[in-house]
């Protein structure tokens, strides 16, 4: 065989000697690759539609956007072909023929008059900068061949698109665009696609921030080669040459950053797992291909909505205090996908945390938890929305709550109760369903309670005694808008699609219901917000005014905001209600509209006419017993009774005995002639509520003083004055000052004046000094802090 080469070799010496030059060329080639970009040092974090909301530079601290041809203004690539390189797309990366114009131009005029360079040339010094000498042109058109043997002339275009230098740090006709012009390059007007061509010809010179003039006379060079070539109409090159380059200098004005940073970590750990992205690829990292040198990453979020959103926190953050900072979240309820992301109030403020991500960050939630334990409640069937609750004094087991206010209402629905965001109610009714099986529902749905160390879920868990974050809750409430189904919020598009029942689609209608209009199907919605937004929202405030919180739905969106000092710090007077829900409701009355979902009351709700204080429907209880009337949302046709009395064993109903001769109250052993009455009671911790009229209807009045084992009620007695006493007020005085005493009770006392709480005496409400005045009876009770309660009438004349 080597002698039939040999032999060949000797007649074709030619052939030989190109076979080895092209050997010896594969080889170098092959030992000298030209450096394409394979890494992804830099990335970018992009919104739905692909726009830039935040990105980092790579290694060399240099800043680009990757793009491809079919991301540019069309505009632009044809100036740009026509400008720099018309025979692009037919050259092997190197043009004979301008090369020896140039260097004929370069010989007899002693300057260069117009360059050779072909666009792959370009891409090679950009990716290798060489000097500028026979040498360097040399080594460029080397460098172009190789080029143009290892990538297709798309990939060409794109590595020149990602890497034309631009002026500083700044490389790439998007970043520039952005940059300069403040707009993403699918938008360049002839006149910024001309400047932008002519720009890496000498981007120190032609920067238009610093060297408008120049900048300025070097684009109407493009604009004015267009039209020559007519390759654009000399009417729009005409409109283009008057307008007046200038521009900022290169500052980017990034949204969502502390959303881009979490994708930004999410993405170098999957890099480091060596899995797929888990914060969502996109369209990868540049690499030989030529898509540029930083990867890209998609988000869900809207740029828009990211926008408004920032704005609208922009606006309030200089209503807060230096130390108090703001996150909030807006989801599409349908997608799960998060549309707007404000991790911190402000990104650039320090004082206020701002780089403390409070999305995610574990706080107490106050109040918020309140309508997953109602819905709980419905579907268990234990209440209906009017069932009877006793905003009263109570204490569970050495646990007193109280209200936010520090009073108490009597008597109120549940649907008051949740609307009101009473503690005492929830506290009861959480008593009743299960600390354990309550956390246990909302960990299953996606909502974790973190408790310290080593406790387990108790009472205070519904009014903040545990952790989670605004993330989490958002995902919770998405049930009030999905048939009940929370779900966990998704940041980027080829996140998993998780969720979980939180509550049956009836109980969510009637939660939602109650939260956006009071949950009164008696009465038709009325419009509060102007342009007609529907919000159905809860606010909670943590202990220490710590936290603030508004969650709720409105549309096709769920959204939540919280307000405090990621440290910790209390901000007395910041609470939910007025500081959080406002911020809520602007936000809400700013998203878009459209496309909301049609909300028909599932068939499993229906409407029914309860009593109280039975709780029972009212066809089936007798009038004498429906002392108010209510209607009600009942689910699946359960209508539940009043919840048992904590206090008094026997239920509402129940029979007591009344003297003849007096018509006050006795009993068989101390009236023999006494007259039975069956009568529908009030719970025991309501009875100090009701009117002296409406008990004395009941026979629930004064008791007969030949009958004292009925002056002692529960264990406290009122000591001061003798039930029925008259009053007078002294001459010149409006008011009668009365000081009465309570005997007995367990703990803390709480006064009652004509059915309105009063404050309590700081002796804790053993002795109480009231005022009253006005003519006619006026009823004072007391009530301990177990519900046990005594009550007289006196008469004011």
């Amino acid at each position: 065989m080597l002698r039939t080469a040999a032999a060949w070799s000797r007649r074709h010496p030619w052939r030989a000697g190109l076979a080895a030059a092209l050997t010896v060329l594969l080889l170098l080639d092959r030992l000298f690759p030209p450096p394409l970009p394979r890494d992804a040092p830099g990335m970018v974090v992009v919104a739905r539609d692909g726009t830039p909301l935040r990105g980092w530079p790579d290694a060399d601290g240099v800043w680009r956007i990757p793009v491809g041809p079919q991301q540019v203004s069309p505009r632009y690539l044809e100036a740009l072909l026509t400008y720099e390189d018309r025979w692009f797309y037919w050259h092997p990366g190197v043009n004979p023929v301008a090369m020896l114009r140039a260097g004929w131009q370069l010989a007899s005029e002693g300057r260069i008059v117009s360059g050779g360079s072909t666009l792959s040339m370009q891409v090679a010094r950009a990716l290798e900068p060489v000097p500028r000498s026979v040498g360097g042109k040399l080594r460029q058109i080397v460098r172009a061949l190789q080029i143009e043997l290892r990538l297709s002339k798309r990939e060409i275009l794109t590595l020149y698109l990602n890497h034309a230098p631009m002026g500083g740090i700044v490389e790439g006709v998007e970043m520039a665009s952005r940059s300069y012009l403040g707009k993403s390059a699918a938008q360049l007007s002839p006149a910024e696609a001309a400047l932008l061509v002519v720009l890496p010809q000498a981007p120190s010179r032609l920067r238009p921030d610093r060297h408008p003039e120049l900048a300025q006379q070097a684009r109407d060079k493009v604009l004015r080669r267009m039209a020559e070539l007519r390759r654009w109409p000399q009417a729009d090159v005409d409109d283009a040459l008057i307008e007046r380059v200038g521009a900022n200098p290169p500052r980017m004005a990034w949204l969502a950053p502390l959303a881009a940073e979490r994708l930004r970590q999410a993405a170098r750990r999957s890099a480091r797992n060596g899995g797929a992205n888990a914060a969502g690829s996109g369209s990868g990292s540049g690499s030989g291909s030529g898509s540029g040198s930083a990867a890209i990453v998609q988000s869900t979020l809207d740029r828009d909505m990211q926008a408004m959103l920032e704005r609208t926190l922009a606006d309030r953050v200089g209503q807060l205090p230096r130390f108090v900072s703001m996150a909030a979240l807006v989801m599409d309820s349908a997608s799960l996908e998060i549309l707007a992301y404000a991790g911190s109030a402000d990104f650039n403020d320090a004082r206020r945390f701002s780089h403390v991500d409070m999305v995610r960050g574990i706080r107490s939630p106050g109040s918020t938890l309140k309508p997953f334990l109602y819905a709980m409640a419905l579907d268990e069937g234990l209440i209906h929305s009017e069932s009877l609750m006793a905003d009263t004094p109570q204490s569970f087991g050495g646990y007193d709550p109280g209200n936010f206010q520090a009073n108490f209402s009597g008597p109120v629905s549940v649907s008051e109760a949740l609307q009101r965001s009473l503690n005492v109610p929830a506290v009861d009714l959480l008593d009743r369903v299960g600390p354990a099986r309550f956390s246990a529902r909302l960990s299953s749905a996606g909502l974790r309670l973190r408790l310290p160390k080593d406790a387990s879920p108790n009472l205070s868990i519904i009014l903040g005694g545990a952790g989670t974050s605004l993330e989490e809750l958002v995902g919770a409430y998405r049930s009030l808008a999905a048939d009940g189904m929370a779900g966990t919020p998704r940041i980027t598009p080829d996140a998993p699609r998780h969720t979980a029942r939180m509550m049956s689609p009836g109980a969510a209608y009637i939660i939602r219901s109650i939260l956006e209009g009071g949950g009164h199907p008696d009465q038709p919605f009325v419009e509060t917000e102007p342009g007609g937004v529907r919000l159905a929202w809860k606010t909670g405030t943590s202990y220490g005014f710590r936290d603030a919180w508004a969650v709720g739905v409105s549309g096709r969106y769920t959204l939540g905001v919280w307000i405090g000092r990621p440290d910790g710090t209390p901000n007395p007077g910041f609470f939910g209600a007025n500081v959080a829900a406002p911020l809520l409701h602007q936000i809400a009355l700013s998203l878009p509209r459209g496309g909301e979902p049609a909300r028909p009351r599932p068939a499993e709700v229906s409407v029914v006419q309860i009593c109280w204080p039975l709780g029972t429907a009212a066809s089936v209880t007798p009038p004498e017993h429906c002392h108010q009337k209510h209607t009600a949302w009942a689910l699946r046709d359960t209508v539940p009774p009043t919840l048992p009395d904590r206090l008094r064993a026997r239920g509402l109903l129940e029979t007591v005995w009344i003297d003849p001769r007096s018509g006050l109250r006795t009993t068989p052993s101390c009236q023999p002639a006494a007259v039975p009455r069956q009568v529908a009671r009030w719970p025991s911790l309501l009875e100090a509520w009701m009117p002296a009229s409406e008990r004395r209807q009941l026979g629930l009045g004064a008791w007969s003083p030949d009958c004292e084992q009925g002056a002692i009620v529960g264990g406290i007695r009122l000591m001061g004055l003798r039930n029925g006493s008259r009053l007078r007020a002294a001459p010149g005085l409006q008011a009668v000052n009365v000081t009465l005493e309570a005997v007995g009770g367990n703990g803390r006392n709480y006064w009652l004046l004509d059915g309105k709480p009063v404050a309590s005496a700081a002796n804790g409400g053993k002795r109480q000094v009231l005022a009253l005045s006005g003519s006619g009876a006026h009823t004072v009770a007391v009530m301990d802090a177990a519900g046990h309660y005594d009550s007289l009438q006196v008469i004011l004349d």
